[in-house]
């Protein structure tokens, strides 16, 4: 009988499903701080920051996921740094994420007119204010639905995590075909999922995004 294993696997799917968020929650949080960090430095640090903040940006986005993920979960412990395969994965979405989204960031910065950092200056506010209460708050409701639109994708992306046992959805949708040799029903189940999470992913971002930056995101 059709999708007669379903019930049974509910509990897989949430656990898997619940796995998803969590990582995704992460890897938004430090990544769009680390994001924040990076472009900040790549416009007012030091030439050296500069240019290593240009390196990572430019290594991390010309280079595959996958390739990176393995990298931190197989490739450290050949010096001596071996994690556990959730902070494998939480550590190669964040590092991955901050990447496309430092450029993300900046963009916004430039789109801030110049003349409001200086009269911010002459009225005696310190540039780490100025930066924080005038010129970031703008930048973000520039760039927020583009800033949206990469933390779903990366949502969609975490099911590559699975590749090193992290019992994420794929993870446990991959186990479910393999136990009842249902693989279109197991995987057009996980496929409604993932496309469940990212509309309702998007659609509390917009509304977060709305009532924290203002009526302007969409």
């Amino acid at each position: 009988m059709a999708f007669a294993w379903l019930p049974g696997a509910l509990g897989d799917i949430t656990r898997g499903a619940l796995t998803t968020i969590l990582l995704i929650v992460v890897t938004t949080l430090v990544g769009t701080m680390l994001s924040i960090l990076g472009a900040a430095g790549r416009r007012n640090g030091p030439v050296v920051l500069k240019r290593a903040i240009a390196v990572y940006v430019e290594v991390m986005r010309n280079t595959p996921f996958l390739v990176q993920l393995f990298f931190i979960f197989f490739g450290l412990p050949s010096l001596g740094i071996r994690l556990d395969p959730i902070l494998a994965a939480m550590l190669a979405m964040t590092l991955n994420m901050a990447a496309y989204t430092i450029e993300i960031v900046g963009a916004g910065l430039d789109a801030v007119p110049g003349g409001q950092t200086e009269a911010a200056l002459s009225l005696g506010l310190r540039p780490r204010q100025v930066f924080i209460k005038i010129v970031l708050p703008q930048a973000l409701k520039v760039i927020y639905p583009a800033l949206t639109s990469q933390i779903v994708i990366m949502m969609l992306e975490s099911a590559v995590v699975s590749q090193i046992a992290v019992r994420e959805l794929t993870y446990e949708a991959d186990m479910l075909q393999a136990r009842t040799f249902r693989s279109f029903e197991t995987y057009f189940v996980v496929t409604l999922v993932y496309l469940l999470m990212s509309m309702a992913l998007r659609r509390l971002l917009v509304t977060g995004g709305r009532r924290v930056l203002g009526a302007g995101v969409s």
